[in-house]
């Protein structure tokens, strides 16, 4: 044990999810990166210097229970909870099948409920001022018709970051979330790799440019931190101006 509050992030063997890793560390957590890919994870562990990388679905309540059960016994209750992982699985509306609509839900919106009350509960138990960021999106606020679960899973996220803001607000526990936008990572190597879907998404994108996943962390550690001491219940969008363009060319 350091001494150093401790953090967790889920999906964090890559992406986003290791950017805020390192951002939190630098912030001065001692990190804990959860993620499905055993091997991603224990790479991602080793290379930032994390306390430890656990393998967790978080489509699988029991699994949640028991990443934050071997957490708790090994290093006590974590300070700071980024729900990062998710999934998108996209198809068309008309077929779209109903259990890939349950998985999407599961993971994005189920998943981080268990971990956002287990959490909670962990840091009321040891009287923990902590902080809890969610992985919302864009959106949350616009659509795209392929990928319908993922939508409805990030406005989710985004209503149960108010709710558990609210709830937990009297524990002096922050809860809040970030809504990226375009951001380069791998979600995100179609679109590079076509033209013709890279104009189209610039078109949208007041700033004319992907994000980078750092520019998502550097956010997720602000809200963590002290700096962000009267913010709760919000979404922050990093998404270069995308939401506030009503029109495309």
């Amino acid at each position: 044990m350091t001494g150093k509050p401790i953090a967790l992030v889920t999906g964090g063997a890559q992406g986003i999810g290791y950017a805020c890793a390192e951002a939190l560390m630098e912030d001065g957590y001692d990190m804990i990166l959860a993620d499905i890919n055993a091997e991603g994870v224990a790479a991602a562990a080793e290379a930032l210097g994390a306390v430890a990388g656990i393998v967790c679905d978080m489509e699988n309540v029991g699994a949640i229970s028991a990443m934050f059960d071997q957490i708790e016994a090994a290093h006590g209750p974590v300070h700071a909870l980024v729900n990062n992982a998710g999934i998108a699985m996209p198809g068309d509306f008309l077929s779209y099948n109903l259990a890939a609509f349950e998985k999407v839900i599961n993971v994005n919106l189920r998943g981080v409920f268990i971990a956002m009350q287990r959490a909670a509960q962990a840091m009321v138990a040891a009287g923990i001022d902590g902080a809890i960021v969610n992985m919302s999106s864009i959106n949350a606020q616009v659509a795209i018709p392929a990928i319908p679960a993922y939508c409805a899973s990030k406005g989710g996220v985004m209503q149960l970051t108010k709710v558990a803001a609210l709830a937990l607000a009297r524990n002096n526990i922050r809860v809040n979330a970030v809504g990226p936008g375009s951001i380069d990572t791998e979600m995100m190597a179609g679109v590079n790799a076509n033209p013709d879907a890279m104009k189209m998404a610039m078109s949208r994108t007041p700033l004319q440019r992907m994000g980078t996943a750092r520019e998502i962390g550097d956010v997720v550690a602000f809200l963590c931190s002290k700096k962000a001491s009267y913010v709760t219940g919000e979404t922050i969008y990093v998404d270069g101006g995308r939401l506030g363009l009503n029109y495309t060319c």
